[in-house]
Order: structure tokens, then C-alpha cells, then sequence
């Protein structure tokens, strides 16, 4: 069962600071509340300076107590014959295959009652308070971070063999020193790891207001040890670690967090974890064929590097999936945009939309190839589009490399890729050279390190794009001037188009669902779950699918949320960590 642990309460000793009084304490929690961002994080370090010593903590190292981790799990039924936890060197703790395990075998399940999720909190101490915040009503994620600490306070919780294998400390941007936040500027993920620090901050200040002064929460373990430190470390486990499983009846979703499977690290793939509500457990087949001795892995989903590092505090370095968002749309003012809107809104696309450049060949996607197509085109072409000769079916060409609108439409619309991606590039304050060179210094930290491999990532597929837009600019070029024939359409390919086993990208009538989808990814808002995604007994689980307890929302507390539910599909975004870094997020 492994080394008998006790909670303590550090209030004193070797790096304690002076008992601080609680007056003078709330005085503090309510300037951080009111605190702008480019003064939080000053703030931040002198409330955690006060409260060094005071967070709770556990007599031994996680790695011991991994052995009474297999044996609770074991005595609730999960499966532990296939596997046991082990360290893999830079990829930190992930499973081990004690047997040869084919593919789409069986090997893991974890059943409900080890699962800590939104509807165990709302049967626990914290039930009273649930039952009267906004905030905990509104974002389950905030829920499972005070349920976890709770948990972690009672002696006597039947999860502590699973928290007490969690990690103290994660390598997120919460963790990230102000100068390790520097290398960030210019990135993508610049906005949303200010916002992520400001909301966990406000969050903080919000929950030691309630726990000290609300009579719903007189019953919490938590007035006397809800240290900042506290709350980012349960921030910082459940934004890595939370899932989406139905409910015990399936009529809709809730977060939880799954012991034991939350151990496995990451790699290309497709998702291979789904919930049986038939045998009301999470069930994990292998993703492809393991030997004895080798690690055992699994696909979180399509997310970004960024997304990676924002929600999960690390890289992975062959990620399939990598991209940069762009923000394009047609100009209101522009004296086409009437027409420009109407072709775009009958192949299902917004005149203002989020793209992608992706780190593969091409780097856009069918959407923004006929967005660009359509943005690039004059008067006369779109006419053409909406009212020529088979103008209803000539959009379904848009996204369709085989059918250029002109030579001329070709040429711009990859000059103007090409222009804007080296735009974005000169936004970098270094050069990928300079970040290549700095990767190679011995002396780097783990979280500058991680920063520059994201800022050298984008600048990657910027570069790309300008590469590939260069080349197809001067192919297009070619052609034009040769006199090449334009490759007409015909009626007849529309079957083509339409069949989705041929080799041509572009499907139109899913351009509106991939829209929708990387503005899923990729926005700030929040969405809730259709529960018709739950008709079936097993309805498929991410890891940490829902981005980060607080995302990079800006509701005060207080305020309105909403939780971010992603519709569960195999595209989905998740967070695990993954190989290529160190790390301590829990693996």
C-alpha cells in the first residue's frame, strides 16, 4: 500500500515567514481583486511571500505512494494487470506494459465511483456552497479545483490515494517566472497567458473572500490552509488533467477527473478512450500493438502547440497538428463586400472568420483556400459565382485546388498569403535563428525553454507559408504567362467533388462544421454540450479536453460564466503531456 501518509499544515519552521494576521490578509485579497494585470502578478508574490509554509502538504514523495495508487484501484475493480507506473526519463511518469498488448485491446478500464467529478463535489462538504455560488453553478472546472482541495484537507477521502500520486508542482504558464513569460511576447499564447494568470488570481481572491466570511463555507478544511500556491497547484491539476464523461443516465455531460488512465502520455494517433455507460466505466484500447517493457501511450486530440503549453505546460515536438491562427475577413467598407459575402454564405463561410496555418503541405486548409479565393476576386469573377452558367455547383469548386477561379485570382491570393504571413513573422522581437541559438544554451530553464521552442514553432509555419505562397505565386505566374488553359468545370464533376474517398480536399458542405470547429478551438467563448452526442452506451473521453479552468475568460468573479463543454469527437483538443520535455504535470 505503500508509505503510510498524513496530512500537515505547514505554519512554521525552516522558510516560514511571521504569522500575518487575517485582517491584514483580506485587505490584501481585496486590492487583488480590484488590481489591473500589469499589477497582479507584484501583488501575487507578496501575498504568496506572506504564506510561504502554510500550504498543505504530504509527508513522502508521489512515487511512493504509486504502489497504494494500483491497490485502491485494483480493490474498485479498474484494470491493473497490463501495466504498471513508471519514470521515462524525459517524458517523466507514464505507464508501462507488464505483457504484450495488441492493438484496440482492452487493456485499461476505471470505473465511476474512482472518478472525482463535478456531481462527487456536489455530494460532498462542498455541496452547501455549490448549492448557493454562481461561480462554482457556472464553471464545473472551478468546482473539481476546490473539490480537489477539499479532498486533499479530509484525511478520510477516499480519493487520497489517487491525489497523493499528483504532482506538486506543474510546469503551466501559472508556474512561469516573469521573465520566462518574456519569451512569450509576440506569441499567439502571449494574451492568453496573462489572462490565464489574471482570472486564477482574481478566482483566488474571489474563494478566500467566500471561504472566510460565507456561512455556507464554515465547513470547509480550507480556512486555514487556502494558500494562492494552493489554488494555482488545483488549477494547474485539473486544467491538465480534466475529462468530459457523461452522466450516470447519459442525458448530459460532466467533468471529472479519472485516476490512474491520467498517467498516460501522448502521441500521434486517434483517440482510443471512450465511456461505457452499459458497464458505467471509462475504457482506454491500446493504439497500436506494445511489447513488454515499452510505454504504453494515447492520443489527447488535435491541439496546437500552443494549446499545449497554455493548458498543459509542455511541447511536444512532433506535432502533427501544429498551427497558427489568422484572423482574415472582407472589409465592410470595400465596394464588393455584398457580393463577397453572398459567395462566402453560400459555401457556408463567414465574411470574418479564425483560419489556420497548418504545419503540413499546403498550409491552409480547403475553408481558407476558397476564402482567399473568393476574397482575391474581381467583379466580373463574382458574378460568375453568382449568377453565370452552374453558379450554384461552381461553389462547390472554391476549396478545390483542381479548379482555379483564374490565373489572375491564383496570383493574388498567394501573393497576399505570402505578404501577410511575412507581416506576422516581423512581429517577433528575435529571429529563428537567434531562438535556435538560444535552445542551445546548456543554462536555459525548463519553462524559458519550453517558450522558445512556441515561439520558434509559429515562426516555422510562418515561414512556411511564405515559402509555399512564394512558389505557388510564381507556378501560378508560369502558367499565366505560357497562356496555360484554365481547367474548366464541368457539371459531371460534381460527383467527384461530392465523393469523400477522393484525393481532392475539399468536401463544401463541411465547410460550415470546420469553421465552427476551429472557432472551437481556437475563440474565447464558451459553449455548452448537445446531449445528442450522448445517444450511444459509449460516448468518447479527452483527457482535459476543456481547455483550462480559466481559460482566457475575462468574467469576474461573480460575473455570468459559462462552462466550455467541447462537443467530444476524435478532433477534439485534449491535455496530457507528452514526450520531448520534462516534466512534473502529473505523469
Amino acid at each position: 500500500m505503500g508509505k503510510k501518509s498524513r496530512v500537515k499544515t505547514q505554519k512554521s519552521g525552516t522558510g516560514a515567514t511571521a504569522a500575518v494576521s487575517p485582517k491584514e490578509m483580506m485587505n490584501l485579497i481585496s486590492e487583488l481583486l480590484q488590481k489591473c494585470s500589469s499589477a497582479i502578478r507584484a501583488l501575487v508574490e507578496k501575498i504568496r511571500k506572506k504564506q510561504k509554509g502554510m500550504s498543505v502538504s504530504f509527508e513522502g514523495t508521489r512515487e511512493e505512494f504509486f504502489s497504494e495508487l494500483m491497490a485502491w484501484a485494483a480493490e474498485c475493480g479498474a484494470s491493473c494487470d497490463s501495466f504498471e507506473i513508471s519514470n521515462f526519463a524525459d517524458e517523466g511518469h507514464g505507464l508501462k506494459a507488464t505483457r504484450d498488448i495488441k492493438a484496440e485491446e482492452l487493456f485499461l478500464w476505471i470505473p465511476r465511483k474512482m472518478l472525482m467529478t463535478v456531481e462527487s463535489a456536489k455530494n460532498s462538504v462542498l455541496g452547501q456552497l455549490y448549492s448557493q455560488d454562481r461561480i462554482l453553478q457556472a464553471m464545473g472546472n472551478v468546482t473539481l479545483a476546490l473539490h480537489l482541495l477539499c479532498e486533499r484537507a479530509n484525511p478520510s477521502s477516499p480519493w487520497l490515494p489517487y491525489i497523493k500520486t499528483l504532482p506538486a508542482d506543474y510546469d503551466t504558464p501559472l508556474y512561469f517566472e516573469e521573465y520566462e513569460v518574456r519569451h512569450l511576447l509576440a506569441t499567439q499564447a502571449i494574451q492568453d497567458v496573462l489572462s490565464q494568470y489574471k482570472n486564477t488570481a482574481r478566482q483566488y481572491a474571489y474563494f478566500y473572500k467566500v471561504i472566510h466570511t460565507h456561512p455556507n463555507a464554515s465547513k470547509l478544511p480550507l480556512k486555514d490552509a487556502f494558500t494562492f500556491d494552493d489554488y494555482r497547484w488545483a488549477v494547474s491539476s485539473v486544467m491538465t488533467r480534466q475529462n468530459q464523461i457523461p452522466t450516470t443516465d447519459g442525458s448530459r455531460v460532466t467533468l471529472a477527473l479519472i485516476p490512474l488512465w491520467d498517467m498516460c502520455n501522448h502521441t500521434n494517433g486517434l483517440i482510443t478512450t471512450g465511456y461505457n455507460l452499459e458497464d458505467d466505466r471509462c475504457e482506454c484500447v491500446a493504439l497500436k500493438d506494445y511489447k513488454e517493457a515499452e510505454q504504453i501511450y494515447i492520443f489527447y486530440g488535435t491541439r496546437s502547440n500552443a494549446e499545449f503549453v497554455i493548458h498543459n505546460g509542455f511541447f511536444f515536438e512532433d506535432n502533427a497538428h501544429d498551427r497558427v491562427k489568422i484572423k482574415l475577413g472582407v472589409s465592410k467598407s470595400e465596394r464588393l463586400y455584398a457580393m463577397k459575402a453572398e459567395v462566402l454564405a453560400r459555401a457556408g463561410i463567414p465574411a470574418s472568420s479564425i483560419f489556420a496555418l497548418y504545419c503540413s503541405e499546403p498550409p491552409i486548409s480547403a475553408q481558407l483556400l476558397a476564402f482567399l479565393r473568393v476574397f482575391c476576386m474581381t467583379e466580373e469573377e463574382l458574378r460568375d459565382y453568382l449568377v453565370g452558367d452552374h453558379a450554384i455547383n461552381k461553389i462547390f469548386t472554391l476549396g478545390n485546388t483542381e479548379f482555379p477561379v483564374s490565373w489572375e485570382n491564383e496570383i493574388k491570393l498567394w501573393t497576399f498569403l505570402e505578404t501577410r504571413a511575412a507581416l506576422l513573422l516581423k512581429t517577433y522581437k528575435t529571429s529563428s535563428e537567434e531562438d535556435r541559438s538560444m535552445l542551445e544554451k546548456p543554462d536555459l530553464s525548463l519553462h524559458s525553454r519550453i517558450a522558445i521552442k512556441l515561439r520558434l514553432a509559429e515562426k516555422e509555419i510562418l515561414e512556411r507559408a511564405v515559402s509555399c505562397g512564394r512558389a505557388k505565386r510564381l507556378h501560378f505566374q508560369k502558367q499565366l504567362d505560357e497562356g496555360a488553359l484554365l481547367p474548366l468545370y464541368e457539371e459531371s464533376d460534381i460527383a467527384l467533388l461530392e465523393n469523400a474517398d477522393a484525393k481532392l480536399p475539399i468536401i463544401l458542405r463541411k465547410l460550415e462544421e470546420e469553421d465552427e470547429r476551429v472557432e472551437e478551438e481556437m475563440s474565447l467563448a464558451q459553449i455548452k454540450p448537445d446531449a445528442a452526442d450522448l445517444d450511444s452506451s459509449k460516448t468518447p473521453v479527452l483527457n482535459g479536453q476543456c481547455k483550462d479552468l480559466n481559460g482566457t475568460q475575462e468574467d469576474p468573479p461573480g460575473g455570468d460564466a459559462v462552462v466550455k463543454v467541447i462537443e467530444v469527437e476524435k478532433n477534439d483538443p485534449s491535455t496530457k503531456q507528452t514526450e520531448g520535455e520534462p516534466k512534473d504535470d502529473g505523469k
